[in-house]
Parts: C-alpha cells; sequence; structure tokens
C-alpha cells in the first residue's frame, strides 16, 4: 500500500488514519477537532473525534490560522517533518525548505519572496491558497516548533531558546509557546521526561524520524566519504565542522538507545541552532516517508529482495550546497578513495583551521588557490575553479530551496559539468526523491546484481515505472553494486562524496 499526499488523499482516507493512530502518516497532516479547538497528530492516543468534529490541515501553521491549539497530549510539532516538501518541486515546498533554512530569520519575508522570484503579496497569497497559512505565520510555526524542541530535549535557558528559535524577545517567544501549546514555557519544560546534561554551550536531542531508518548504511556512507579534519565518522556516528552564517559550528548526529538518532552540536550564534537542526536532517534524510518509499519500490519483483534487505533505505543530503558541488566535480570519473584523498589534501591546504579540526575551504579559497592543490586534467581544475569563483560571485546559486528545474538548467550551463553531476547534485542539495543516475558504474553495476537492464537507456526505461521515488532506487542499486567496480573512462565511476 502507498500513501498519498494530503493534496491527493480523501476525507475517508485521512479519517481511516487516525481511526487507525497511524503513525505512518504522523507529520504529514494534522487533524483540528472543532468540539475541542485542538489539533493533533494522526497517531495521537485520544479517543477518535466524529467525523463532523473533524477538519484537516496540512501544516500545524494553517491549523493555528483556523484558530487551533496544539494537543498537550500529543504534541504535533514533534512530529517528523513532511516529505512532501522535497517530493514537490512547486514554489510552496521551495518556501518550506528554506523557511526551515532560517531564511526569513535572516532576510525576512521579502527575502524569502526574492529567492523565490515573487513580490511578498504574491508569495502570501500563494502560500495562503496552498498550505492555509502565510509566510510570516509558517515562520511562526516553525519557531514554536524549535522551541518546544530545545525546551524539551536540552537544559538551554528560556532566555537562549527564544532567541535559538529564531524569535525576536523573549516575550514574543513566550506568547507564542502560550498561544500554540497553551502552557507556558516553563509548564512545557516541566513536561519533558528526562533531563539532557552535556557540557556548557553543547546541546544533545532527539531527532525524530519514521521507521525503518537504514542507520547502518548512511553511518556507512559517511564514513566512506568523510574527509579527515573536517568530518568523522564511525559505524554509528558522524560528526563535522561547518560553516554556518552566524559563525562556525560543530554537531555530532549518533544513534542512541533504541531506533533513536541524537544530535550534539555547538554554534557560534544562537539563531543558527534551529538551521543547524534543520541541516543535519537533510543530511539524514529524517523527513523520508519510508513506508510509501518501500511500497512503491518492493511492489517490482525485481526489487522486493533489495527493499527487504534494506527496508528504510535513505538518501544523504549536504551540509553545505557550494561544497558539494565541489565534491561531485572533484569526484567525476574517479573512485571514492581517489576523490576522498584529493578532496582532504584540498580541505587541509585551504580549509579554515577551527577547535579540533578545519572546516572546508571557501568558494574564494578554492577559486583564489585550488590551481595549486588539485591534481588532474587542466580542463577539470578549470573548471572546478570556475565554478568556485561563479558560486563566490554570486553568479551562479545554488541553494536548498532552488527550483530543480532551473538548478539543473544553470549547473549545465557551466563548463566541465555535465548530467551525472548536475543530477547527482540536485539529488543530495534538493532532496529531490526522483533522480536516476544510468550512467553511474555502480548503478549499473547493481542494475546487472538485480536482473535489470544495465546499459543506461533500457535501463532508465525500466526505472521510470518507479517515479516519484527514483533517488532511492539509486540508492538500492548502489548498495546492490559488487565491492569492486569496474574501472572506466568513458562514464562517471561510482558516487563520490
Amino acid at each position: 500500500m502507498t500513501f498519498p499526499a494530503l493534496s491527493t488523499m480523501s476525507f475517508d482516507e485521512r479519517y481511516r488514519a487516525i481511526d487507525a493512530r497511524d503513525i505512518r502518516f504522523d507529520g504529514q497532516f494534522v487533524t483540528a477537532v472543532h468540539s475541542t479547538g485542538i489539533y493533533c497528530r494522526p497517531s495521537c492516543p485520544a479517543r477518535t473525534p466524529k467525523r463532523e468534529n473533524v477538519s484537516f490541515y496540512p501544516t500545524s501553521a494553517a491549523a493555528h490560522e483556523a484558530g487551533f491549539r496544539a494537543c498537550k497530549r500529543c504534541l504535533p510539532e514533534a512530529a517528523p517533518g513532511s516529505s512532501a516538501w522535497d517530493l514537490r518541486g512547486d514554489a510552496a515546498a521551495r518556501a518550506m525548505r528554506l523557511i526551515a533554512d532560517g531564511v526569513v530569520e535572516r532576510e525576512g519575508v521579502s527575502g524569502l519572496a526574492a529567492r523565490l522570484g515573487y513580490s511578498s503579496r504574491h508569495l502570501t497569497r500563494l502560500l495562503t491558497t496552498e498550505l492555509g497559512a502565510g509566510p510570516l505565520a509558517l515562520a511562526r510555526a516553525h519557531r514554536a516548533h524549535n522551541a518546544r524542541m530545545l525546551l524539551v530535549g536540552t537544559d538551554l535557558p528560556i532566555a537562549d531558546i527564544a532567541f535559538s528559535a529564531g524569535f525576536a524577545s523573549i516575550r514574543q517567544c513566550n506568547d507564542t509557546i502560550r498561544e500554540v501549546f497553551g502552557l507556558t514555557p516553563t509548564e512545557l519544560r516541566a513536561r519533558r521526561r528526562t533531563s539532557s546534561v552535556v557540557s556548557p554551550g553543547t546541546i544533545d536531542l532527539v531527532l525524530p524520524h519514521r521507521e525503518p531508518m537504514d542507520a547502518a548504511g548512511i553511518f556507512s556512507w559517511m564514513a566512506a566519504r568523510a574527509l579527515p579534519g573536517v568530518e568523522s565518522a564511525t559505524d554509528n556516528s558522524f560528526a563535522r565542522h561547518l560553516r554556518m552564517p552566524g559563525g562556525y559550528a560543530w554537531f555530532e548526529v549518533r544513534r542512541g538507545e533504541g531506533a533513536t538518532l541524537r544530535l550534539r552540536a555547538r554554534v557560534a550564534h544562537l539563531g543558527d541552532l534551529a538551521p543547524l537542526v534543520a541541516t543535519t536532517r537533510r543530511i539524514f534524510d529524517l523527513d523520508a516517508d519510508p513506508a510509501a518509499v518501500d511500497a512503491a519500490l518492493s511492489s517490482h519483483p525485481e526489487l522486493a529482495p533489495l527493499v527487504a534487505r534494506v527496508p528504510g533505505i535513505r538518501v544523504p543530503g549536504s551540509a553545505d550546497p557550494h561544497e558539494m558541488l565541489i565534491r561531485a566535480m572533484v569526484g567525476q570519473q574517479i573512485t571514492v578513495v581517489a576523490a576522498r584523498t584529493a578532496l582532504t589534501a584540498l580541505a587541509e591546504a585551504l580549509g579554515e583551521k577551527v577547535d579540533g579540526g578545519h572546516l572546508f575551504p571557501t568558494m574564494s579559497a578554492i577559486a583564489e588557490h585550488g590551481a595549486e592543490v588539485l591534481r588532474g586534467p587542466a580542463a577539470r581544475i578549470r573548471a572546478i575553479t570556475g565554478a568556485a569563483a561563479a558560486l563566490a560571485d554570486g553568479s551562479l546559486t545554488l541553494t536548498v530551496g532552488d527550483d530543480r528545474v532551473a538548478q539543473r538548467a544553470e549547473l549545465l550551463a557551466m563548463p566541465g559539468i555535465g548530467p551525472w553531476t548536475a543530477d547527482y547534485v540536485r539529488m543530495r542539495v534538493i532532496g529531490d526523491p526522483d533522480v536516476f543516475l544510468p550512467g553511474d558504474v555502480a548503478v549499473r553495476a547493481g542494475a546487472a546484481a538485480a536482473g535489470l537492464p544495465a546499459d543506461p537507456k533500457p535501463l532508465t526505461a525500466w526505472a521510470e515505472r518507479t517515479a516519484p521515488w527514483r533517488s532511492y532506487l539509486t540508492a538500492h542499486l548502489w548498495r546492490a553494486a559488487p565491492v569492486r567496480v569496474p574501472k572506466t573512462t568513458k562514464t562517471i565511476s561510482k558516487e563520490l562524496s
């Protein structure tokens, strides 16, 4: 059984989901109950309300705007995020990704609208029509979610939480928390079950996600590509330094008790904390809908064994869009090991030193000095430094909120960037779930091992039946590929970093 998006689900389908208290729909929509004035996640353990008392909303912000407050029992704001913002490629989905990235807090609604190519007024109309709330309301709901997460998951002072969550003042935070949850911040914090004790300046909290989750696979992916000094990885953890708008940050994601994932992080500026959490969620694909993906892929007999072997596979995201493009370009036509060696040398030579390691180099540093460090064909080095220069001066833009078609076209217009690189970057930066890489050697090797066509043209034709989940098909074929991948100079080699 597949699980359609809210816009395609009937009232009866949604009502059956809440009657079954189906946890798989948490984060996909919220249920507003007119008789109580509250809204809940689909799995709320409370008694199922009568049909005539129920309305469904695509976002908590829409429920807020309609006058409902969050359920104190199921705390819908604690649910994993919706996979719809990656599945959909429209302006509303792009706006939601940018809001999670903190654009409204940094640039205001006008900045968000400019990034999307609209006026503020038109964007407000569009989002209100599509999602039931305008950009300010959506950003406000996101701040409330971040504040709740920090209140119950950390021991940060409430004043610090207010600014970490993106509020302009402590009073604004208090008022919003009271309005959304019907509790003061102190009362909300008192409801938590445990307290995290960590070193000063560090936060430690749980990252909610839907099961199943192939945590071992994604940690293994990270370990094979980790750049010493910038990143470190083990069988059950991944940590790295990265640059945020307010300064440098560090985070570690690790497996906790049971199936939990925990985030430990330090930031130089409190306002970077919420965007950092959003970044880690993208890296680990934590808003994915594994039930929908696995059900769709396993409906094909050729793929059923792959899904049974690796349920809940994830497609890794990127920590930084600019860095991702450079890593992809360096890794073209060489092995993962060779790419890691080249990128490590680049990072050690040009990366800024920070406590305990260093940051990946800035685009300006790569543009100016990359040719002194990089090895290989001169044309490829010129392409890499040229792309870095274009990113540095803004003539090439690359963000999590890009339109997928426009981003691909803009990348293909750059010297040295072909379809594999453009599509690989789209998969990793935007989180597009429907990218297929038929020219990738490992994909073709995995396809052959799974009994699928190994040549790009027939393989592409076969893969069309798995839309809109072709990125996850790609991940399964990568996993199915034999350990040793034949080298070739005619096609792009196994995915890089």
